[in-house]
Order: C-alpha cells, then sequence, then structure tokens
C-alpha cells in the first residue's frame, strides 16, 4: 500500500538557467518534473511580486489590485509562490465558518475508503466526470491516485454535483503545488463559492457556458468567429465551440495553464471566456493568410483538429497570452453575467415548453431535483399555506414543477417566507418593510376561489425609489429573467417574449415590475398581468405584451385569500 505524500519536489526542475531552482522546490512529490518547461520572466520586466504582496491587499480588501498584479506578474510554472498562493487565492472564496479544520479531510477519507493509505488499484470515480477528460498532466502514478481520491471525496461531500468534467484536471493542477489536503479544500472552496462561478456543476450549466462562449466571441472577437464559421457548417461550429473549455485544460501547454489559473483563482470562469476568445483571435492571425502554416492545417484537417493542434503549440508566451485575454474590451463581469443568464433562461424555457410534466418526472438525474434542492423544497412545503384543500400528490407535483422553472443557481439557496398576510396583515407598507432588500422573490398568489399564480421577480422592490437621469422616479425596474407562472387549475410559464432572443422587443414588452405606496404591478404593455392593491385584498390579471400570458384566472378580478413571498437565502441577502 501507498502511503499518499505532500511533501516537496525535487530541488532542481528545468526552466532556470543552470536547471535548478533556489529556495524550496516548487512541485510537491507527486509530480514527474523532468517534462515541465518553464518560460522565465523577461529580463527587462520588473521584479516579481511575492506572496506577502497579495496577502497583504487580500487583507485590505484591495480586490481590484489583487487582480492586476496576478495578471502582471509572470511567475514562471516551476516558481514556488503557488504552493501558499493557490490556497490563498482558493480559500477567500469558501464559506464563512466552513469545516476545514485539521484532519477534516482525512476523516472524510476513511469515511468513504476505510483507510487513509492510498490503494494500489484505481479507484472508482464518480460519474459526474468524463474519464477522457481526467487530465493528469505531470501527475505521478501517485499523483493520480490523489487525484482519484480527492474527487471521490468530493462528490461524496457534495451530492449535488451532477456533471462537471472540468472538476478533475482542475484538481490535478492544484495537486502539482499543495497538498492533498489543501487541493481538497481549495476544491471544496471553489464549488460552494455563490459569488462568482467557479465549477458548473450540472449539464445544463455546462451547456450554458459554451453557448454563451459563442455569443460572446461572435460579438467581441467577431473576426475570429467569422473565420472559424467561414472554414465549417453552421452546426459544426457549434460543435467546435462545445469543446472550448478543453481548448484550455487539455490543448494549451503546462506553462501557459498555470499562468491562467493564477488569475483564475481569484477571478472566476470569466478568465477562462476570455482565454478562450484570446486563443480564436491568435488562431485568426496565424490561420488568415493562405500560404500560413495554420491555413494549411485547416485545410488539411479540417478546423476543429487545426485549432487543437494550434492550442498545443501555442507560438506566444503565456504572458502575451494574457495580455490579449485581457485586452479584449466591453467585456465586462455584469455583461457576461447578462449572456449566461439569458442563455440559461433560454435552455430551462425550451425545456419547460416541451411539457412540464415530463420535466419534473423525467427519470434523468439532471432534471430532478438534487438533495440540496429537494430540502429546499421541502422548507417551502412546510410553510405554504397555499396547500389547504389539495391533495398531497397534486400539491407536491405542482411544487415541483414551480422548483423545476427556478433559475437552476437559485435552488441551490435555502427559501425563506419573507412575508404572508395571514401572519403579518394585508398592508403594502408591511410588504415593502419586510421584501423590498431582498433579490430574488417568489409572489405566490391563492384566490378566494382557489387559484394559485405568481411571479418570480428578478430585482429588488426598493428600486421602485430609484430616479433616472432627470430626477424622475422609474416607472418600471427588474429584469428579463422575470417570469409568470399559474400553478393551479391550470400549469404553465410564461417567460418574458425576449428570451428567445431573436425577435426584436418593444419598450413596451420590457415593463417588467413596478410599484408605489398604492399598488403592486407585474407586467405591462397592452395590460398588466398581475395588479394588486394597496390593500393587498384586490387585484386583476390581463394579457400584457410582456410575458405574451393569458389572464391568470378566468375572471381578470380577483380576491386575494393568501398573498405569501419568499426570498432565498443567498450571500447577497
Amino acid at each position: 500500500m501507498l502511503i499518499a505524500e505532500g511533501a516537496a519536489g525535487p530541488a532542481t526542475t528545468p526552466g532556470s538557467p543552470n536547471g535548478s531552482v533556489t529556495g524550496p522546490a516548487p512541485f510537491t512529490a507527486l509530480v514527474d518534473s523532468t517534462g515541465v518547461v518553464s518560460v522565465p520572466p523577461s529580463p527587462t520586466a520588473r521584479p516579481l511580486r511575492m506572496l506577502a504582496d497579495v496577502r497583504a491587499l487580500l487583507q485590505s480588501g484591495k480586490v481590484q489590485e489583487v487582480k492586476q498584479l496576478l495578471r502582471a506578474n509572470a511567475w514562471p510554472a516551476n516558481h514556488p509562490i503557488r504552493k501558499e498562493l493557490w490556497p490563498l487565492l482558493c480559500k477567500q472564496h469558501g464559506k464563512a465558518g466552513g469545516v476545514s479544520g485539521d484532519g477534516f479531510y482525512w476523516d472524510m477519507v476513511v469515511q468513504v475508503f476505510g483507510s487513509a493509505e492510498l490503494p494500489e488499484r484505481p479507484v472508482g470515480l464518480p460519474p459526474f466526470v468524463e474519464p477522457s477528460r481526467c487530465h493528469a498532466y505531470h501527475l505521478t502514478r501517485s499523483g493520480r491516485a490523489c487525484a482519484d481520491r480527492v474527487i471521490s471525496v468530493l462528490g461524496y461531500a457534495c451530492p449535488d454535483i451532477v456533471y462537471s468534467p472540468a472538476i478533475y484536471p482542475i484538481c490535478a493542477l492544484l495537486l502539482h503545488y499543495v497538498t492533498e489536503e489543501e487541493a481538497y479544500h481549495c476544491m471544496a472552496s471553489l464549488v460552494s463559492c455563490k459569488e462568482k462561478t467557479f465549477i458548473t456543476q450540472t449539464k445544463l450549466l455546462y451547456e450554458v457556458t459554451w453557448k454563451t462562449v459563442m455569443q460572446i466571441c461572435r460579438k467581441h472577437v467577431k473576426g475570429a468567429a467569422v473565420h472559424l464559421q467561414r472554414h465549417c457548417s453552421s452546426g459544426r461550429a457549434e460543435r467546435v465551440y462545445m469543446d472550448w473549455i478543453w481548448w484550455i485544460f487539455q490543448g494549451l501547454p503546462f506553462q501557459h495553464l498555470v499562468r491562467i489559473m493564477d488569475c483564475y483563482f481569484h477571478e472566476g470562469v470569466k478568465v477562462l471566456y476570455r482565454t478562450a476568445m484570446a486563443i480564436l483571435l491568435l488562431f485568426h492571425k496565424h490561420s488568415s493568410a493562405n500560404s500560413s502554416e495554420w491555413s494549411a492545417e485547416i485545410q488539411k484537417n479540417g478546423v476543429d483538429l487545426a485549432l487543437n493542434k494550434f492550442c498545443r503549440e501555442m507560438p506566444v508566451t503565456p504572458q502575451k497570452v494574457l495580455k490579449m485575454a485581457f485586452g479584449i474590451r466591453g467585456l465586462s463581469s455584469s455583461y457576461i453575467s447578462r449572456v449566461f443568464i439569458k442563455t440559461e433562461m433560454l435552455l430551462k424555457s425550451r425545456q419547460v415548453m416541451h411539457g412540464s410534466k415530463q420535466l419534473v418526472r423525467s427519470r434523468s438525474s439532471e432534471n430532478l431535483p438534487n438533495s440540496q434542492s429537494q430540502n429546499n423544497i421541502q422548507m417551502v412545503s412546510h410553510t405554504l399555506t397555499i396547500r389547504e384543500k389539495m391533495s398531497e400528490e397534486v400539491y407536491n407535483d405542482m411544487l415541483l414543477t414551480l422548483w423545476s422553472w427556478l433559475p437552476v443557481r437559485i435552488t441551490m439557496y435555502q427559501p425563506i417566507l419573507l412575508y404572508t398576510t395571514e401572519e403579518h396583515g394585508c398592508s403594502l407598507t408591511t410588504f415593502y418593510v419586510r421584501v423590498e432588500q431582498h433579490e430574488p422573490t417568489l409572489l405566490m398568489i391563492k384566490t378566494c376561489n382557489n387559484e394559485v399564480f405568481g411571479a418570480y421577480c428578478s430585482s429588488r422592490w426598493c428600486e421602485r425609489n430609484q430616479k433616472d437621469d432627470r430626477g424622475n422616479r422609474q416607472a418600471y425596474f427588474g429584469t428579463g429573467e422575470t417570469f409568470l407562472f399559474s400553478l393551479y387549475p391550470e400549469r404553465a410559464k410564461y417567460p418574458w417574449i425576449g428570451v428567445e432572443g431573436d425577435r426584436n422587443v418593444s419598450h413596451g414588452a420590457e415593463l417588467f415590475m413596478a410599484a408605489d405606496s398604492k399598488m403592486i404591478t407585474i407586467g405591462g404593455g397592452e395590460g398588466q398581468a398581475i395588479w394588486m392593491d394597496e390593500n393587498i385584498r384586490y387585484g386583476k390579471t390581463d394579457h400584457c405584451a410582456t410575458f405574451n400570458n393569458p389572464p391568470l384566472c378566468p375572471s381578470g378580478d380577483f380576491e386575494i385569500r393568501v398573498l405569501e413571498v419568499y426570498g432565498f437565502a443567498t450571500d447577497m441577502n
């Protein structure tokens, strides 16, 4: 049996002029460093910053300065800073007060495997990884076994991970520089992070990421995207974009990859988006001339294989790749987030339009709520007054359907009952006091005729008080993530009409939420989808242009029996 070790590796590595590194060894004992190529910093470059500089900036809350420092300092692959830098960066994203004490990981190992010793036979990996994508880079056989074990324990500790092929290569990269225990805690921090996306954990979000990359490439590196499109059919181009993350984790040389990870562990997945765009730009630059080597490669083997080979033989330094990636203008985090959310909405709405019952009852683990989501549904179940006079089967089926309509990231949060007319009274003032700082919120109405309908509201209700450049209050606010739903007697979701993305949307179809001291409105243009009075007693519902919905109850006018409003226990709240 082999005992896992996290001790430092050999004191000599390629990449420095005499083949040696002074000071601490850069790699762990799990690495065969003979094949590692390191690109030393330019002789004219400023001296490299030290770990103490990064730690001081983080402790001062200077996140932007940390970002610039990480982007600018071209530490070679054999630099010892990553032994402490990567855990420092990863753990800033973990849950405050999370379980990460000494010995926790090894207790988990014993719980999962019955022993802390590495078995001589390979460990069975969780089903969320893809065996063909388990890239180990320069890890030894023992290193691979440690990576297998970390991923297996992570899968045991995080049962909500459904599909995440990039987890393994990220873990393998960490094990080049940090101990097995540190690698686990780094991965746990990235997986649990709510403020930023590091690792997608479902097939839906995996699809959302490549479609997001495709959209932002077509807008922000248009020439390179057109060049790619020119050499393949539309369907083929999509296939190329599907593999975008493997341009990086499978294609790029190790010395490029570790510099990208320096930035990724601080900034999140947007670094990978930018890197993919830089790869396309460089590929376009080197293959656009008909006489070029890469143009001939495209003609001979096709653009997808040529692109993969180009990544493996990347003709520029790691720092030039990063410079090009971060030099792309107009690509803010908020813009990327909007594209991501809109793509997620589109994919989920298409699933729902294929039939909510099929979605809810699918045997696929992808569409069924995961364990955390089921717990959260159960919490709503215990507090809903709306379930009165419904059979258990009808009620549970209705709730599962509603949960399947929510954005995936929101279903991971614990729901909180913020306001109910049964407990807090029928007052719009009380409604605002209890609800207005929460984002998003879920409104559920039960009428005196037992109809059940409502809305998922994407923005804070306090935005009703915001003013425009002229000092006038904005009549409507909210985003296209807002949607309407009907649960009883009919079951249907009505997303924003702009979700489809292929139709021109007028201003009258972008009226999501409105509120003042006298009323609440959701949906506008040609009518109001939901309107409630200041006493939260009476309301009306009409067709509106924003959601293209029918009236949510047959009579149009309704009397409110119960209004319940839920928030979600996100870190923002």
